[in-house]
């Protein structure tokens, strides 16, 4: 029995995970955010990550407690790209570091949108993509990237950036369209289930410049249809209803520049089952359970699980 122990202090979540014999157990907590309120400041996110990780941790070890631990993982960064920071990850790489020194372990390091992709291949069963080039979307507050995922290289996977939001990031449609309609942050949840309420059919065309997305105008439409008086589980699926087709475009255009590759879908926003279930129809795309698509530590374990030779 082998473990790996994993940490990921994301821009608002705490989290922690632990490998251990083909299984993830975690315990995770979103950063609180004021009523009202988008977001968190760098140095108030690394404050509240300072608070819930040792909490975190003294709940995982409780209910799990370490029998074998074989190497620590971290998240240092959001990407691979080279100037990439967020102050926030530097509570967890911190903490791993000195978890690492105390068990005489290594301590393997990645970018907090590789744990997201590889959280995905194992919440979908598809590890096997490890092996073999991908296109990975990864769509959340911070991020609406889509990537090519290759084997080979220094890391885990190397990855290539070939289309992007170039304004606003899902998650911040979808947070402010929240925000419009008196939801709490995040927004994604509530937003779903009261789009699910709407009977109303949209054909939105995304504003696509090649296999890049613009989706500023979504908060714009939604204020407008907001300020008209339209029902607010309207104003909800419409917003979704432009996510997706955005997201679609990417996938349409990416795919013609590389036929053939599946496609996997990671991020917060890609725990919404409406988008999912679209996606998944039209092009056969890997999704995470919801649990594996928001913020976690899980996919940092997996990727240690396989430096270690577990996976």
């Amino acid at each position: 029995m082998s473990e790996i122990l994993a940490l990921d202090t994301s821009n608002y979540t705490t989290s922690t995970a632990l490998f251990r014999d083909g299984e993830i157990f975690q315990q995770k907590r979103l950063l609180p955010v004021k009523k009202g309120e988008l977001g968190l400041r760098q140095s108030d996110a690394v404050f509240h990550h300072v608070q819930q990780l040792p909490e975190l941790l003294e709940a995982l070890l409780k209910e799990e407690p370490l029998k074998n631990l074989k190497a620590v993982g971290c998240s240092t960064r959001p990407r691979t790209q080279l100037g990439s920071y967020m102050p926030c990850f530097t509570v967890g790489h911190g903490a791993a570091r000195a978890l690492s020194a105390a068990f005489g372990v290594p301590l393997h390091l990645f970018s907090h949108q590789q744990g997201h992709i590889a959280a995905a291949l194992w919440s979908a069963k598809r590890l096997d993509l490890f092996s073999k080039p991908f296109l990975a979307f990864h769509v959340s507050g911070g991020t609406t990237e889509a990537v090519l995922a290759s084997p080979g290289g220094e890391e885990p996977f190397t990855v290539t950036l070939l289309a992007q939001s170039l304004d606003l990031k899902g998650g911040q449609a979808v947070d402010r369209v929240g925000k419009l309609l008196g939801l709490p942050f995040p927004a994604g949840p509530q937003l779903e289930k009261l789009a699910a309420q709407s009977q109303r059919q949209f054909r939105v065309h995304p504003s696509m410049k090649g296999a890049d997305c613009s989706l500023s105008g979504i908060e714009n439409k939604c204020q407008k249809m907001k300020a008209e008086n339209e029902p607010a589980a309207d104003i909800a699926k419409y917003c979704l209803c432009s996510v997706l087709a955005a997201l679609d475009a990417m996938a349409a255009a990416l795919l013609k520049e590389h036929p053939g590759l599946p496609l996997v879908f990671a991020g917060g926003v890609m725990a919404n089952q409406f988008i999912r279930k679209a996606l998944t129809q039209k092009y056969g795309a890997c999704f995470a359970e919801p649990i594996f698509s928001a913020d976690n530590a899980a996919g940092v374990a997996v990727l240690a699980a396989r430096e270690e030779g577990l996976l």
